[in-house]
């Protein structure tokens, strides 16, 4: 992956997914003189910030809270006409995305629309930087686009999380509780994302397959932390205590070194307090982790050069890094 450069999509405006607009009409060869044509695009995340099981009225969900990323991101583009017999994607193995597209036009009322969807972007699969969930949304705003048609996000993300089976809350620009597998928010923190900066690196080369890797199997003790660490997240999240949530992230971090450990993570630990990190995240079901600064501080960037130095040490080779506040973290839905 290397170091990799900032924004997600060049010229990436502030989101307008939910605006109303009028459909766009254009002649396209193979589909009808009255093709429906969008875009959307949507950015990656970079793991979690917090995740675990939590208790939501009387009931014990799956959640997580995303930590943004607009260093990756994925664009999609469709042409839908009444006359086009089915629909179809591009690459043709997003299967997850091409099911997102049926969602939509059914909650939409449009099930007889077919077309052609296609994909471009640059989220690596099997990292845990949320490649599916990027295209899903991309694929899903790309319709609204198209139809000039408006969902909320709660909609949006219920029909993401029925396509991918687990998704992330990429079409929020705010602090989340999301139950991943359900696409419900669980609790809403009406924060934005704090201004963090984030030294990520890679500590495997292979991918893996989020599908097949078994969800994690906490423990009555495990469930009782996460009770604590919402609480002392809600809490941190409406006071801007960043270095809370540094602490956090690595109370979540090291719960999961029992399902996905990260290799040398003590050391890990070790060059975060060396370098005056607020604490480390990682992908729970991924293969790359961060370290967490706080971007407001005039030392940022000796900091963050040291941190490099020593995750190389470490052979932590493949790096990146970027500000994970909602100011760089958008989804966007554009007329061509």
């Amino acid at each position: 992956m290397g170091v990799s450069r900032r924004g997600v999509l060049p010229d990436n405006p502030r989101p307008t997914a939910l605006a109303e607009s009028e459909p766009h009409e254009e002649g396209h060869e193979g589909a009808g003189p009255e093709a429906l044509v969008g875009i959307g695009t949507a950015p990656s995340h970079h793991g979690e910030l917090l995740q675990g099981a939590f208790e939501d009225h009387g009931e014990i969900r799956r959640g997580l809270v995303t930590l943004p990323c607009s260093l990756f991101g994925s664009s999609a583009t469709i042409r839908l006409s009444r006359w086009e017999p089915e629909l179809s994607v591009r690459p043709k193995w997003k299967t997850k995305s091409l099911s997102a597209v049926r969602g939509v036009l059914g909650a939409l009322g449009m099930e007889g629309y077919g077309g052609r969807l296609e994909l471009h972007g640059d989220v690596a699969v099997g990292r845990g930087l949320g490649s599916s969930s990027s295209d899903v949304t991309a694929a899903i705003l790309a319709v609204l686009s198209a139809t000039g048609r408006h969902l909320p996000p709660e909609r949006i993300a219920r029909i993401a999380a029925a396509a991918e089976v687990a998704t992330d809350p990429l079409i929020f620009d705010r602090m989340l509780l999301f139950a991943q597998r359900e696409g419900v928010v669980i609790e809403d923190f009406h924060r934005p994302a704090p201004s963090l900066e984030v030294v990520g690196f890679a500590f495997d080369d292979q991918g893996l397959d989020t599908l097949s890797w078994p969800p994690a199997r906490y423990t009555s003790w495990e469930i009782e932390c996460f009770r604590a660490l919402r609480g002392l997240l809600r809490r941190a999240v409406e006071h801007g205590h960043l270095a809370e949530l540094g602490r956090i992230a690595t109370a979540s971090a090291r719960i999961n070194q029992r399902f996905l450990p990260v290799p040398r993570f003590e050391r890990v630990l070790d060059v975060a307090a060396e370098c005056g990190a607020l604490g480390v995240q990682v992908a729970h079901s991924g293969t790359i982790a961060g370290l967490l600064f706080d971007a407001r501080r005039p030392e940022l960037e000796r900091q963050a050069a040291l941190a490099g130095r020593r995750l190389r040490e470490l052979h932590f080779s493949d790096q990146w890094r970027y500000n994970a506040g909602s100011d760089n973290h958008a989804s966007d839905v554009r007329q061509p």
